[in-house]
């Protein structure tokens, strides 16, 4: 698997590295009996300084390497869709007995369809072709509602999102072949919050994406996290993954505000508010979702992406957490949540990782 070359942090001490090593050896058990059905006998995991790949089974020495610059370049979040990538070649080697074809060959990309695994040679995922033009048409909405005139925003703002509604229903109708990928948002977390919770339902209900909370390990710290994942076509992907760096940053700032107005202080009251604040706006998404299904815009799913997420996540948990909803501090994000205008106005994500519209890089 290999990888084109990008700027270099430090690598980690020895024991940060024997820690995510151990880390690496539990994720390949645990994909091996989700996804392999626990066929694979186990590879010997180590970490290559090797340049120019991020991954390489090597079936003569029954080892599995990964490159170091995973866990410092990449995060985690990669690292595992590189070892999948890896663990399918090994499937193919071992288990299906497949020695003479390309090592991308059928056999290989069909393993992987199977499964939801990346089959491209970097086995990261990335854009998967040209920038659609719904996207340009949206972000042009989007700028236009940065107007300081409260209506013509908000009606820019509603036009982008019934833009984008029309796009995939009507897509569906036609039977449109439609590509999906995922991407991951937002940096791995020790503990998830009630308003992270809000804003995954929030791009799960109103922008075509299915969403999940997956483990990872951070090497860094040597703790395990969470981290946001979100499947979808790539045009979805896209405004998915603005609208969660449109509302985390906006959120916090609106806090800000109210903070400095009100002379709070407390955790809880932030947490309060930042909870408010994503009710509010997920409110509003839902009337707004009425109106359309008045005008004959109604998203039925798409049945497909469900299958893409199935493979990818075969065995799901669903929990449920109470939800907090009194006090000062959460009363007045819900309202500036109710007002919030989706817009253009936000060049940075919470992670800096985030690919906001217009541009992508």
């Amino acid at each position: 698997m290999h990888s084109a070359p990008e700027g270099r942090r430090e690598p980690l001490g020895v024991e940060l590295e024997r820690r995510a090593l151990h880390a690496a050896r539990r994720y390949y058990e645990e994909l091996n009996a989700s996804l392999f059905r626990g066929k694979l006998t186990p590879a010997v995991l180590e970490f290559s300084d090797a340049e120019g790949r991020l991954g390489r089974f090597v079936s003569a020495t029954r080892s599995l390497e990964l490159s170091r610059r995973l866990l410092t370049d990449h995060g985690w979040g990669v690292l595992i869709e590189v070892l999948k990538h890896e663990m399918a070649h090994q499937y193919v080697h071992d288990v299906l007995g497949v020695h003479d074809e390309p090592a991308h060959g059928p056999a290989f990309r069909k393993v992987c369809a199977e499964r939801g695994i990346d089959a491209r040679a970097t086995g990261i995922p990335e854009p998967s072709g040209p920038r659609h033009h719904v996207l340009d048409r949206i972000a042009k909405l989007l700028a236009l509602a940065e107007s300081s005139n409260e209506h013509e925003a908000q009606a820019a703002a509603s036009a982008a999102q019934r833009l984008m509604l029309k796009y995939n229903v009507e897509s569906a109708a036609r039977g449109d072949a439609r590509h999906y990928r995922f991407r991951h948002l937002g940096a791995p977390k020790g503990r998830i919050f009630e308003n992270e919770r809000i804003l995954a339902t929030i791009l799960g209900h109103h922008f075509f994406v299915e969403v999940i909370w997956i483990p990872v390990y951070r090497p860094l710290e040597a703790k395990r996290g969470t981290v946001l994942e979100v499947c979808g076509t790539e045009e979805n992907l896209e405004l998915a993954e603005y609208v969660h760096a449109f509302l985390s940053h906006t959120s916090e700032r609106l806090f800000r505000e109210y903070q400095k107005r009100e002379g709070v202080r407390g955790r809880r009251s932030r947490q309060s508010f930042l909870s408010g604040v994503m009710t509010g706006f997920r409110e509003r998404l839902e009337r707004e979702r009425s109106v359309n299904h008045g005008q004959g815009l109604v998203w039925k799913g798409d049945a497909e992406l469900g299958t893409y997420f199935r493979k990818r996540h075969p065995h799901v948990r669903y929990t449920r957490h109470l939800s907090h909803t009194g006090g000062h501090a959460y009363a007045h994000g819900r309202e500036a949540g109710k007002n919030l205008v989706l817009h253009r106005g936000v060049h940075a994500g919470p992670s800096g990782g985030a690919h906001l519209l217009p541009g992508r890089r």
